[in-house]
């Protein structure tokens, strides 16, 4: 190839690539393990007590938690990512145990979302000794199941769903370091005030800057763009988790604010799970992807029973 043609050739792959990539070189600092993110799927543990609606089921029953991994399996997800509340939700805390001791007999991975309180006073301690309780009763070696726990390079993944800013982070970092297997920990969103605390971070279903539309429209691109674009250029030292979900709708829930984003015939949860691609090149795969959710019926998240899709278009009369 002459060198006029070769420089046409680098300046249109530039041109292609560059507002994907960005300027600067991307070099995650942690990657897949494999060619592709491992599917995970938040999973709500709530559901067969009277505070929430009724889906027909208990999170508290085993041979349910057997028939939801053969259906996820099916799905091409390896995990349930359990929203976890301490000591402050008993009901959810007993389903968190029935399914990591089913993952465990079922070759399924488990990990735990700590739902954050929105308490002020006494708040870091109240984070640290939940994280220390779910330590010492399902990580340690003698805890029922432990083994089917996320782990990633040798580490249990914790993730964080946030509430308010009364947490001091930084406190409870170097109070899990103490634990003999440090946990990585995950947090919503961008980094906050106490970056250093957290490792890694997801993007939450959102429809983006533009807000709720009635019809649904708006369905995160730009929102989830932002994410990756940042995560790409000022944070690759971390841990980057990919968001995806199938639509949103939260007229069911008792505290509905009328808001939707449409399933647009399966193609939302599509472009969600592909469109961390456009932001970090071939080799450079993302460890994990978070689907938003498993069986959220009350914002009407769930893929439990499958993934959206439109009938096809009935043939017309001749």
């Amino acid at each position: 190839m002459s060198f006029v043609k070769s420089v046409l050739a680098v300046s249109l792959f530039l041109l292609i690539h560059g507002c994907e990539f960005g300027s600067k070189a991307v070099d995650l600092k942690y990657k897949a393990t494999g060619s592709a993110p491992q599917v995970l799927a938040l999973y709500e543990a709530w559901f067969g007590q009277p505070k929430h609606i009724s889906v027909g089921y208990s999170t508290n029953n085993a041979e349910t938690i057997r028939t939801q991994i053969a259906q996820a399996r099916q799905l091409g997800v390896s995990g349930f990512v359990v929203d976890w509340y301490g000591n402050r939700d008993s009901f959810v805390d007993k389903s968190y145990g029935v399914i990591q001791e089913v993952a465990a007999k079922n070759k399924f991975t488990v990990a735990m979302m700590y739902d954050e309180s929105d308490t002020d006073e006494g708040a870091t301690d109240q984070v640290i000794a939940d994280l220390t309780a779910f330590h010492e009763n399902y990580l340690l070696s003698n805890s029922p199941g432990h083994q089917a726990y996320l782990m990633y390079q040798g580490r249990p993944v914790v993730f964080v769903f946030p509430h308010g800013s009364h947490t001091d982070w930084a406190q409870v970092r170097s109070a899990v370091n103490q634990w003999s297997s440090p946990p990585w920990l995950v947090q919503e969103n961008l980094p906050g005030p106490h970056p250093d605390a957290f490792d890694g971070f997801y993007p939450w279903v959102n429809p983006g800057p533009d807000g709720w539309a009635a019809d649904g429209h708006n369905w995160g691109d730009r929102y989830l763009a932002d994410f990756y674009k940042n995560m790409a250029e000022k944070y690759s030292d971390k841990i980057v988790v990919g968001g995806a979900w199938p639509q949103f709708d939260d007229h069911r829930a008792s505290w509905s604010l009328n808001r939707h984003i449409s399933a647009r015939c399966g193609q939302t949860y599509r472009d969600t799970m592909d469109l961390w691609k456009k932001f970090f090149p071939a080799g450079q795969v993302i460890p994990f992807m978070l689907v938003q959710t498993w069986n959220d019926y009350e914002e009407g998240t769930e893929i439990e029973k499958g993934i959206p899709s439109c009938p096809a278009e009935a043939p017309k009369p001749q």
